[in-house]
This record gives structure tokens, sequence and C-alpha cells, in this order.
């Protein structure tokens, strides 16, 4: 057995392994209240993101290799900036000097502060940088986006801004069909649904039964094109991407259907976290 087929190995154990499960979700709910994740930043800029999902992000656009990253939220810029850093390592092994990639991330966010706003334009990664401030939801916004991404052929979405359900499903059908078949759109923080109602102590409008994770569910009961991969979420553990990471599936070339796992192994693994999910985890 190989190194990658014994890390392949041990990441479907751990679909099975409760007591892993059960302590990486205590870490979580614990962490969430100390506000843990807030403690990282990527190259200068406040990232708000676990290590276990910033290494997951880097393996998927690594592996994807797009030439356009559309996220909404931008906060500080730190996911921006960390995007940034992805594809100028994408040129890099290339050979393509900054000045000449064509290669971008565009952020999207209905209220980009100034100083923030300065510090990401300020940041050597900044020609890499489209900023849009508005609502992502909003018609004109929409539009402006899948204009500017008319230029690009392969395209992975990032969605971190409201994470109402009636929001995050409103951008879920706006860029989710923007998405290249076998890449990914990932909707954070679908964690709300599944910890504690009393993990969340703020006045936030989204909480269980309001989430991300519910619009998540919607938008794939009619959206046969999309899938959830499993992989991420049993690897990492520790994340608030839980079931978040949406492959667009690629066309049967010649058959005008759409590759299909219904039979494989990571529907069964899938089976499996969901059964983990309806759980009720104490803390």
């Amino acid at each position: 057995m190989d190194f990658q087929q014994e890390v392949q190995q041990r990441i479907l154990s751990y679909a099975d392994n409760l007591e892993l499960q059960k302590s990486a979700r205590e870490f979580l709910g614990i962490t969430i209240l100390n506000k843990y994740c807030y403690n990282y930043s990527w190259a200068s800029r406040p990232i708000i993101q676990y290590p276990q999902d910033i290494c997951a992000m880097q393996e998927i656009i690594y592996k994807i290799k797009p030439d356009l990253i559309i996220e909404t939220g931008i906060a500080h810029g730190g996911s921006l900036i960390f995007s940034a850093a992805q594809l100028a390592l994408l040129d890099y092994c290339e050979n393509i000097p900054m000045n000449k990639s064509k290669r971008r991330v565009l952020g999207i966010d209905i209220d980009i502060r100034a100083h923030n706003k300065q510090a990401i334009l300020e940041h050597p990664l900044s020609p890499l940088i489209t900023m849009f401030e508005g609502s992502s939801v909003a018609e004109t916004m929409i539009q402006k986006v899948r204009d500017f991404a008319n230029n690009y052929n392969k395209i992975l979405v990032c969605l971190d801004s409201c994470h109402t359900h009636e929001h995050v499903l409103k951008e879920l059908e706006a860029y989710a069909p923007l998405v290249s078949e076998n890449s990914y759109c990932v909707v954070f923080d679908t964690i709300i649904e599944t910890l504690p109602a009393d993990v969340f102590t703020d006045e936030r409008p989204w909480h269980k039964g309001n989430s991300p994770m519910t619009a998540v569910n919607a938008f794939l009961e009619n959206h046969p094109k999309f899938e959830v991969d499993p992989i991420p979420t049993l690897k990492t553990l520790i994340t608030s991407v839980e079931n978040g990471f949406l492959r667009r599936k690629a066309k049967i070339r010649g058959g005008g259907g759409l590759t299909t796992n219904a039979f494989s192994p990571k529907k069964i693994w899938l089976y499996f976290l969901k059964i983990r999910v309806l759980k009720k985890w104490s803390f």
C-alpha cells in the first residue's frame, strides 16, 4: 500500500470513529465560544478561519487550478489575500510572472470598511484582487459578477457573507451556476446547523433551522448537477464547512448525462456523515 492509499483509508475510517468525531465537535464548540479562529491571519491580514479549513482550501485550489475565485464576504481581507497567494503559487509553478497573470480573486461585500480596503490595496498581492462593494444578492451585483466571470474558464466560488438560509440560498442560486465542472462552490459556516444553540450567543439572525446548511440542503434538492464532497469534512474533522464542499459534476462526454457516484463509496461515506449530523452531541 502506498502513502496516498494509506491516507485515504485512514480518512475513511473516521466516518465510524465516533469518539474522534465527538472530540472534534467538543473542540469546535469550546473554540467557537472563545473566538479561536479569530486568532489567525494570512500574510498579515486576519482570515477568521480554522487552520484545517485553510489547508482544505489550499488542497482544492491546487487541484482545480482555477483562473477565477469568487468570494462573498471580505471582512478584513485575509481570505482574499489567501486566495490570491494560492493563485500566485499556481502562476509561479507555471512560470507566469504576476504582471502577466490572468488569474483573479473577486471579492464582494455589502460594506468594505475603508481601513480594510486600504490594507488590501496596499498588499503585494493586490494586483490579483478585484473588489465589488454592494449586496451579493442584488440583481445588479449578480449581473456585474456574471459579466466579470465571462472572461474566465475555470471558476471556484466561496460563500461566506450573511449566513441566513434566505441569503445563502440566493447566493447559491446566483453564483453556483458559474462554477466549472469538477470545481466547487464552498459554503462556509454550515456548522451553525449542527452545533448546540447555546454555542452562538451573539445577536445574529442565523441559527439552527436558518443556516447555510439548510440553504445547501434546499439547493441540492433542485440542482442535481451538484453533490456534496464529504472527503474534506471527514479529513479535517475540525471544520466550519461541514458538508459544505459542493462539487459540480462533470458531464459524461458523448452521453449527455452527468457523472454519478450513486453506488460509490463516497455516497456511503456521506450517508455516515448525515447519520452523525442527526445525532445530538453533548458538550
